[in-house]
C-alpha cells in the first residue's frame, strides 16, 4: 500500500511573518507563495490582484505592428482571412477566437484545421493550395506555424500574405518572409513568455481592436467585447499546460468566470455532456473534462468537429456535436487504454526496466492520435521520458513526453540529423523518422539521458507545501489556500502532510475510488478522505497512515462540509 514517491516537505520559509505583514496575507498565504517563488511584496501583490488591467502591451510583442498592418490591409481591401489551426485544444480555441473576431467585424473567414492523421501537425503544402484555392487573401497560423518556413514560401508564391502566430519554440534556421508573433523570438521584449497559442491570439486580437478604434472602425459598427472570448482563451491555455502565472493566471482566472455564463453554444454543449456546473468551473474542469473532449475528434481522426462545435451559434447543432465529441471521447479511451497496457505488459514480460533511462516504443498499427496521451500515462507510472510511435510506411511517427530536468525540444534537437521533422517544448514533442533511424535514436538519446539524469531524477517526488495538523484545518485556512487558484501548471494545487492518522470506515465507490475518515490523536478533529484511482490501496480499519492531501470544501446540495482529496499515503510501522 505504501507509496514509492519521495515526499519533500518544503521548509517554512523565515521569511513568511514579513511577506504576511507586508502584504495583509496570513502567514499560510505567504508561504505558499514562496514556495512557488513569489517572495517579495510586489510580486505577491499582483499574483493575488489578478486584474485584466496589469495585461502587458500587446504591441511589445515583436511583428506585433506589422502582423497588424497586414490584417488591417486585408480588412481595407474586403479580402478574406484563413486561420490555420492546429487540432488539439489550444489550437482549436485560438482559431475559434479569431474567427468569432473577424465574423464579428463582418470580415470573411473561414478555419482549416488539419486532419491530425493524414496531415499530421503544423502547414502542409496541400493544405495551404486549399486554403489558396478557397479564395483567401490572407492566412494566419495559430498555435503552429514556425516549423513551416517551406510551406510558408508557398503561400507567399501563390499571392497569399502570412501572418505566424505561434508559441512554440523556434528552429534555430527559422528565417521566415513574414510577420512572426512568438515571445519565444530571441529579440522579442514581451515581458511574459509562457503564453498559450491562444494566448498569442487573444494579444492579437487586442492589438488589432486598438488599431481598429484608433481608425474609427467601430463609429458605425459595433465593438467587440473581448471579455466574452476569454472563455475560450482559459479552456486552451489549461489544455496546453503552460505555465499558469503572470499574464496565464490573469487570463485564465477572468477566463473561467467568463464561462460560467458563455455566449457560445458549443462551449455551453460540451459542458452539459462533461457534467461541468456552470456555478463552479475550477481549472481542474478545463483541464480533465473540457480539454480531453475537445481534443477526442481530432485524436479520432475527425479534426473538423472540434471547431464546428466552437464556432456554431445554433443551440442544437452544438448540442448534437457536444454529444458526438463525448462519444469520440470514450472510444479514444478505450484504444488509449489498450495500447497502453500492450506496453506495460511488454515491459514487465521482458524484465522490466532494467537500467533504461528512456522509454522508446512503438508497433504498426498503434492510432496515432492518441500516442501522446499513452506518453504521458508511462510517464507518470515509470517516471522517464516517454517515446511511442506508430510504423507506417517506412515511417515512425510519434510523441515524447518527458519529466523535470530533461527538455524534450533540446534533447531531440541533439539529434536533429535523424528526424524528418519534429517540434516541441520541455515537456511535450511529436516527431517524424525514418525506419532505419529508429534504433538509432533509441540508443543515443538513452545514452544522452544516461549523462543528463540521476537515480533521483528518476524517482518521482512529490513536493508538499507544509507539514500540517488536522486541527489547523479550518473553512478559513482552505478558503485563504484557495485564493492562490487557478491551479495548473507553474501554480499547483497545494498540498499538505498530515502523519499518524487513524483510518476508519473504509470503502470503495464507483470500483475505482476510496472513500474513509481520518483522526489524529491530540487533535479531536476528524474528516472524511478521498482517494481517487486508490481502490488497489485498500486499508483495514483502524490502520494508522500519513497522508499528503489537498483539502477543499465539498459543496452537495446546498451544504458545504471539509473533504481531504488524498494525493499520496504511506502506511506507518
Amino acid at each position: 500500500m505504501s507509496s514509492s514517491k519521495i515526499w519533500n516537505v518544503i521548509p517554512t520559509s523565515p521569511f513568511s511573518k514579513e511577506l504576511a505583514f507586508e502584504t495583509g496575507l496570513s502567514s499560510l498565504q505567504a508561504q505558499l507563495l514562496i514556495n512557488r517563488g513569489v517572495a517579495d511584496k510586489q510580486s505577491a501583490l499582483a499574483f493575488m490582484r489578478l486584474r485584466l488591467a496589469d495585461m502587458a502591451d500587446p504591441m511589445l510583442m515583436k511583428d506585433m505592428g506589422v502582423a497588424v498592418n497586414h490584417i488591417l490591409k486585408t480588412l481595407d481591401r474586403r479580402e478574406t482571412i484563413a486561420v490555420f489551426g492546429d487540432y488539439d485544444a489550444d489550437g482549436l480555441t485560438a482559431a475559434a477566437l479569431l474567427y468569432h473576431f473577424f465574423s464579428s467585424l463582418g470580415v470573411r473567414v473561414f478555419c482549416y484545421i488539419p486532419n491530425r492523421l493524414e496531415e499530421g501537425y503544423g502547414l502542409n503544402p496541400g493544405a495551404v493550395q486549399k486554403i489558396h484555392d478557397r479564395g483567401a487573401n490572407l492566412l494566419i497560423t495559430v498555435d503552429c506555424g514556425v516549423s513551416n518556413e517551406r510551406e510558408i514560401a508557398l503561400a507567399l508564391s501563390l499571392g497569399m500574405e502570412v501572418v505566424v502566430t505561434d508559441h512554440h519554440q523556434l528552429p534555430d534556421s527559422f528565417r521566415p518572409a513574414c510577420p512572426v508573433i512568438n515571445p519565444h523570438q530571441p529579440d522579442c521584449p514581451f515581458p511574459f513568455k509562457d503564453l498559450s497559442g491562444v494566448g498569442v491570439a487573444f494579444f492579437l486580437s487586442v492589438a488589432l481592436r486598438a488599431a481598429l478604434r484608433d481608425k474609427g472602425w467601430f463609429r458605425e459598427r459595433n465593438e467587440p467585447d473581448l471579455k466574452e472570448y476569454l472563455d475560450l482563451v482559459a479552456l486552451g491555455t489549461v489544455a496546453d499546460r503552460v505555465p499558469l502565472t503572470g499574464q496565464n493566471r490573469i487570463l485564465v482566472n477572468s477566463g473561467i468566470a467568463a464561462m460560467a455564463e458563455t455566449r457560445w453554444p458549443g462551449l455551453r454543449a460540451m459542458m452539459e455532456v462533461s457534467g461541468v456546473r456552470d456555478t463552479e468551473i475550477g481549472s481542474e474542469d478545463l483541464a480533465f473534462r473540457l480539454a480531453p473532449r475537445l481534443n477526442a475528434p481530432g485524436r479520432m481522426g475527425d479534426s473538423s468537429l472540434g471547431i464546428r462545435l466552437l464556432t456554431s451559434r445554433n443551440v442544437a447543432s452544438a448540442k448534437n456535436f457536444a454529444l458526438k465529441i463525448n462519444s469520440a471521447n470514450g472510444k479514444r479511451q478505450d484504444i488509449e487504454r489498450k495500447i497502453f497496457d500492450r506496453i506495460r505488459n511488454q515491459i514487465e514480460t521482458s524484465g522490466g526496466l532494467g537500467d533504461r533511462k528512456t522509454l522508446f516504443l512503438g508497433e504498426r498499427g498503434w492510432h496515432k492520435g492518441v500516442l501522446g496521451i499513452v506518453a504521458s500515462r508511462l510517464v507518470d507510472v515509470y517516471h522517464r521520458p516517454s517515446l511511442v510511435f506508430n510504423i507506417s510506411n517506412g515511417l515512425a511517427v510519434g510523441s515524447a513526453r518527458s519529466i523535470d530536468g530533461f527538455h524534450l525540444f533540446r534533447a531531440l534537437s541533439r539529434f536533429g540529423h535523424l528526424f524528418e521533422k519534429f517540434g516541441g517544448h520541455a515537456r511535450a514533442a511529436g516527431f517524424t523518422l525514418k525506419v532505419g533511424n529508429i534504433r538509432i535514436l533509441e540508443r543515443e538519446l538513452d545514452a544522452f539521458a544516461r549523462e543528463t539524469l540521476s537515480d533521483r531524477d528518476l524517482t518521482p517526488t512529490l513536493e508538499v507545501d507544509a507539514e500540517i495538523p488536522l486541527s489547523e484545518l479550518t473553512p478559513d485556512a482552505i478558503r485563504e489556500i484557495w485564493s492562490l487558484s487557478p491551479f495548473g501548471e507553474g501554480n499547483p494545487e497545494p498540498c499538505f502532510l498530515s502523519r499518524s492518522l487513524r483510518v476508519t470506515e473504509p470503502r470503495v465507490i464507483g470500483e475505482r475510488h476510496l472513500k474513509f475518515r481520518v483522526g489524529q490523536a491530540g487533535t479531536g478533529k476528524s474528516c472524511e478522505a478521498i482517494a481517487f484511482g486508490m481502490a488497489d490501496r485498500r486499508v483495514p480499519d483502524g490502520t494508522m497512515v500519513d497522508l499528503v492531501f489537498t483539502p477543499e470544501m465539498n459543496r452537495w446540495q446546498g451544504y458545504e462540509r471539509m473533504q481531504l482529496r488524498v494525493i499520496d499515503m504511506k502506511h506507518m510501522g
